[in-house]
């Protein structure tokens, strides 16, 4: 499957419809960075074998640019040895000769090695761009699921208590509260009257013992006594 594809099968784990109507959208993401990472480890061999192939392409390159300038430079040695006379001129022009065919040998595969290098170093450039923005993918994806798995957690547990909230008899519980609350209330009121009742006992009794009590000053002397003695007065 291409990187596109991955990626597009990310976002359709993240996609809403996905989340309703179809898979797991957490282990869809987790299924997608797998798959990413496993694009990420083929993109990353093979960036490193296109660029072991343009270093070495390079290398020969520039060892063919080297041995070019050397057949030049044996070459002129040639020629120099014929100028002073060290070598015969026919044999001279002739190893010179195969000296600078030499030359154009290497420099055409200098010239062509060169352009070589240079693709495999423009597809290593590639390469590692996709490399990447896999690795960016991955890091972008990872965090979200770190959001996404959060949300769901707290998803769950919402949906949790709202389903046992949606349980609850709602009327039923306020009916049975107002009818305890009418129920305290009726006995707090007789707590207060029984309270009022032996209160106002205790008033009436206190009154008529305070009144027989308390002798009139209009009274005589003799009169008390009496009572006393009969046992009215105590």
């Amino acid at each position: 499957m291409s990187i596109f594809k991955r990626l597009f099968k990310v976002g359709q784990a993240q996609a809403h419809s996905v989340v309703d109507k179809f898979e797991d959208p957490i282990r869809m993401s987790e299924q997608g960075i797998r798959d990413l990472k496993k694009d990420l480890q083929a993109a990353m061999q093979s960036l490193a074998e296109v660029k072991g192939i343009a270093i070495r392409t390079r290398k020969d390159s520039e060892n063919n640019k080297k041995l070019a300038a050397d057949y030049e430079r044996k070459a002129m040695i040639l020629l120099q040895k014929m100028q002073n006379g060290e070598m015969d001129q026919a044999d001279a022009e002739r190893l010179a000769t195969e000296a600078l065919n030499k030359k154009e040998q290497h420099l055409g595969e200098f010239n062509r090695l060169a352009m070589e290098a240079e693709k495999h170093e423009t597809m290593a450039s590639q390469l590692q761009n996709n490399v990447n923005k896999i690795k960016q993918t991955i890091s972008t994806t990872e965090n979200d699921l770190i959001t996404l798995k959060a949300r769901a957690k707290t998803a769950a547990s919402t949906k949790k208590i709202n389903k046992q909230m949606s349980k609850i008899d709602s009327s039923g519980t306020i009916a049975m509260l107002e009818k305890m609350k009418s129920k305290v209330e009726e006995d707090e009121s007789l707590a207060v009257a029984y309270g009022e009742m032996v209160s106002e006992d205790k008033s009436v009794d206190d009154e008529i013992n305070a009144a027989l009590s308390k002798p009139s000053s209009n009274t005589s002397q003799d009169l008390i006594d009496l009572k006393r003695k009969m046992g009215l007065m105590v």
